[in-house]
């Protein structure tokens, strides 16, 4: 039996002023996906996760959260769907004047009534999950750009959420670094039955994580495909996708 929907677009156009970025995209992901937004630069993948996120609202068209239509709901309602869910940004976003674990405890004090000894302890334990146990006092600027991200997603997951967005995890990070953060989001994805939403044009992250995708074409503004990544490039609906996945190798075989 299929999984059931958390998230479904419906016929969503994003825009800015005069401008659309996107238009007529529908598309489901399912509850447990590791789901990966993909295309080329200036496509709108970015935006598409501020409009999934809360962050913009779309022109037209519609972002349910299970049966919720987010942007039609109330406030309310709006930030109580939001307040499960993490996100990673692009650069990690932590601040720099406080320490690791200040950083990953701050939604911890500014959504729940634990006391600072629980907060504590949950601190270290997401910290250990990513593998930066002992790094709880280390300032931002004394750890690698690959820690910084891990610091990132233990904030991320401070609140247990059960929607983990991303957006280019990978970005700026040696391959070793970035496969061992591959390797981690599979790792959360299970322990904490998330369901995890990825911006990225990494292709190597693409073919290890994903297991649904959508494809957002920038010269059509439009999406032109949508389907776990292997079956996409096996089958590309069209020479765009194929020219992606492929970086212009021309090849429908599956990395190893």
């Amino acid at each position: 039996m299929p999984a059931e929907a958390h998230i479904t677009v419906e016929n969503l156009t994003m825009a800015y002023g005069g401008m659309v970025v996107q238009r007529d995209l529908d598309f489901v992901i399912r509850r447990g996906d590791i789901f990966v937004v993909m295309g080329g630069s200036g496509c709108g993948k970015s935006t598409l996760l501020r409009h999934l996120i809360g962050l913009r609202a779309p022109r037209s068209g519609r972002i349910l959260y299970g049966d919720v239509s987010f942007w039609d709901a109330p406030e309310p309602t709006r930030d109580q769907l939001l307040r499960r869910t993490g996100v990673l940004y692009q650069g990690g976003a932590l601040w720099t004047s406080m320490s690791l674990a200040e950083n990953v405890a701050l939604p911890l004090r500014e959504h729940t009534r634990l006391g600072e000894r629980e907060i504590r302890e949950i601190v270290s334990f997401k910290l250990a999950l990513v593998g930066l146990r002992g790094f709880e006092d280390f300032y931002p600027s004394e750890i690698s750009g690959g820690m910084r991200k891990r610091a990132g997603l233990a904030r991320a997951i401070a609140l247990d959420p059960e929607i983990l967005f991303f957006d280019e995890p990978s970005a700026g990070l040696d391959p070793i670094s970035a496969r061992r953060l591959d390797e981690l989001i599979l790792e959360l994805r299970d322990s904490l039955g998330a369901t995890v939403v990825v911006v990225t044009h990494e292709l190597a992250s693409i073919f290890a994580i994903g297991s649904n995708a959508v494809f957002l074409d920038a010269a059509s503004k439009t999406m032109t495909a949508y389907g776990p990544p292997a079956e996409l490039l096996a089958h590309p609906p069209n020479p765009q996708v194929l020219d992606f996945l492929t970086r212009g190798g021309q090849t429908a075989s599956a990395p190893a």
